[in-house]
């Protein structure tokens, strides 16, 4: 597993030195689309589809994420300091993962948190065809399904690779497909105070935006307690992705904000 860890995060930390390519909210992206044959190439013709970044909203509202796809050590810490914070976050959980660790997938929907689909198997997405794409969803949904009666609607692809088929089949799969515009950087491991500053002082940090974490990172334990502090103090809320995105009227700006559409009440 510490393998597919290290593969994990050099992946990301490719797709990472990609970032000033694309914007998002605000200015840059965190991520652009999958860099692969089938998408780099576009035709001018074809609309470019867009994950969730970040939500358009006036209300001071933000959104914690952690993707759950390796370990599950520190998870039960987190949990902890979830709940003493009285926060509910956003766990997007992988199929193996679940099944490796289902206590944690009971515990994670108990204390109230949002579950979403990470995939089956962590694959690259917009390298396989729509068929493949459903099956990684559906997969993953029922294991989450059959062991919390839960129905999952968001989607976070893995590497935080998407085109316009993994967009789209997702949709068709009954799925929000879901990013972030505030990377904590904890897969980096770049120590606790790098962390913490990284996501108070994210200069794409505000009303609507989406926070990554990891539910293995090294230094998240250490300081999550403070960084909820510290955005609460700041004046924002924090509410699960599901209760900060829109479900209908809305559209995408080129940035990745969902937006409501001009004129819709």
């Amino acid at each position: 597993m510490k393998v597919f860890r290290a593969i994990h995060i050099r992946k990301k930390q490719i797709v990472m030195g990609l970032a000033g390519i694309a914007l998002l909210c605000g200015a840059a992206a965190v991520l652009p689309p999958a860099v692969t044959k089938a998408s780099a190439v576009v035709s001018a013709s074809v609309e470019r589809k867009l994950p969730i970044y970040c939500v358009d909203t006036k209300k001071p509202q933000i959104a914690v994420s952690f993707d759950a796809a390796w370990g599950a050590d520190d998870t039960d810490e987190l949990l902890r300091i979830l709940s003493e914070n009285d926060v509910k976050a956003t766990f997007f959980l992988c199929g193996y993962w679940v099944e490796k660790y289902p206590e944690e997938v009971k515990k994670i929907a108990a204390d109230g948190h949002d579950l979403g689909n990470h995939s089956a198997t962590h694959p690259h997405m917009s390298q396989i065809s729509a068929e493949q794409i459903s099956q990684e969803l559906q997969s993953c949904h029922q294991s989450v399904k059959e062991l919390t009666g839960l129905e999952m609607e968001l989607f976070r692809p893995p590497f935080g690779e998407y085109d316009n088929h993994v967009i789209e089949t997702a949709s068709a799969n009954g799925y929000y497909t879901v990013q972030w515009d505030v990377d904590s950087l904890d897969w980096k491991e770049l120590g606790a105070e790098a962390e913490l500053n990284q996501v108070l002082n994210h200069k794409h940090l505000g009303n609507g935006s989406i926070i990554l974490f990891h539910n293995d990172a090294k230094y998240t334990p250490q300081v999550l307690d403070s960084i909820l502090k510290g955005l609460k103090e700041k004046g924002f809320e924090i509410v699960p992705i599901s209760e900060l995105i829109l479900r209908e009227d809305f559209e995408m700006d080129h940035e990745g904000r969902q937006k409501l559409k001009s004129g819709a009440a």
